[in-house]
Formats: structure tokens, C-alpha cells, sequence
């Protein structure tokens, strides 16, 4: 494959955690790059500006990755882009203020922890303003979280930080797919299942570039 990946991670971790897709990739001839940032002690604006510049500095053909945060990250800079990813995949992302985000934003370590993202998480007027992908997405979903009487998400399906709701995009877009997966919140991106889909995915997508 002659294509290019940028893969974000999530709140709280760093590149390391997508070292293993990263690795993958690159087996599979594409020339996965990471995104690194901080949302300890990087705001947001400044963040989406320096992801803006690292993407549009790529040769295209491309596509994007991100887990959690990192796909809050994805869909601000999209209308940006000088030439449009052909195709996103999205890991557990959340498409609306979560309730862990919001439960925990006023508390001071979290504040401190996460910054001025984490707050972001937790504004249901910043989600949903963020623009929804026009090409090509695959959104995945993790369905091993706790659930129970004494979990945050009672009945409902989760990954153990997000409800499976609380990643749902509108059912009426045709180029958004949904990919469930069984593992947790945390570990959606090391998932050999996922790791095989995206791997075709990004084949199907050039696929289509080269016709």
C-alpha cells in the first residue's frame, strides 16, 4: 500500500498505547505515524492547530485513527484539512457529553489531570458542535464494560467508560459503519479483530482513491 495513517490516542495516554496498531500498520505497508499531545498541559485549540499543520503536511493519500479524545481531536480539524483523509476510524468515540466526563468535572483532580479537554468532554454544546465525518468512517465500539446494579451504566451496554449510546452517530448517515467489539474502553486499539478491519478498511479505501 502506498498510504499514510496519523494515529491519535486518548485522554490520559500517550503514543505508546497505539504502538501496537502503529506496528501493525506498518507491517501491512502502511506509514502509520502517532500523534502525541497532552491534555495536562495542552489546550485545545492549540492542540487542533498543530494536528492541522502535522496532517496537512502529509503526501495523500491518507487516512486518520483515533481513540477516544484523539477522535474529538479528528472531527474538529476535519473541515480544515487541505485534502480530506480518505477514510476514518474511529475508536470508541464519544459523540456526546459522556457522564463520566460530566460527573467528574467539577472535581479538582480531575481538572487537573485533564485539563481543558476533559471540560470539553463534559460541555454538551462543544460536542455537539463538532463536525460529523463526510467521508468514509467506521466507528468502533466496546461492549465489555461492567454492568449491574452498582455500575454507572446500569443495563446499559458500555466499554467501562462510555455506554454504547454515548458513541452513536445518526443512524441515517450511509457512510458511517458500526463495528462492535468486545473488549474494554481501554484496550479497544490492541483488539486483533479491530486491528484486521482496519487494516481492510484502509485497503478498501484505496481502493476506491485509485479508481
Amino acid at each position: 500500500m502506498n498510504i499514510s495513517a496519523v494515529l491519535l490516542h486518548g485522554l490520559g495516554r500517550t503514543p505508546l498505547s497505539m504502538a501496537w496498531l502503529a506496528r501493525r500498520l506498518r507491517a501491512a505497508g502502511v506509514d502509520a505515524r502517532c500523534f502525541g499531545y497532552s491534555a495536562t498541559f495542552e489546550r485545545f485549540a492549540p492542540c487542533r492547530a498543530r494536528l492541522q499543520t502535522r496532517i496537512n503536511a502529509l503526501t495523500p493519500p491518507y487516512v486518520l485513527i483515533g481513540h477516544s479524545l484523539g477522535t474529538v481531536l479528528i472531527r474538529s480539524v476535519l473541515p480544515e484539512l487541505t485534502v480530506p483523509p480518505l477514510a476514518c476510524f474511529l475508536l470508541t468515540p464519544p459523540t456526546v457529553a459522556c457522564r463520566l466526563a460530566r460527573r467528574f468535572a467539577p472535581c479538582r483532580p480531575y481538572r487537573w489531570l485533564t485539563g481543558e479537554m476533559g471540560q470539553l468532554l463534559a460541555s454538551p454544546a462543544f460536542m455537539a458542535a463538532l463536525p460529523t465525518p463526510s467521508m468514509p468512517t467506521t466507528v468502533y465500539v466496546g461492549t465489555r464494560g461492567w454492568r449491574g446494579r452498582f455500575s454507572p451504566f446500569a443495563d446499559e451496554v458500555n466499554d467501562g467508560i462510555l455506554s454504547v449510546a454515548e458513541t452513536a452517530f445518526p443512524e441515517t448517515l450511509p457512510n458511517i459503519q458500526r463495528v462492535e467489539i468486545h473488549t474494554a474502553h481501554s484496550f479497544v486499539m490492541n483488539h486483533k479483530d479491530l486491528i484486521h478491519d482496519i487494516i481492510a478498511g484502509i485497503k478498501e479505501a484505496e481502493s476506491r482513491d485509485v479508481v
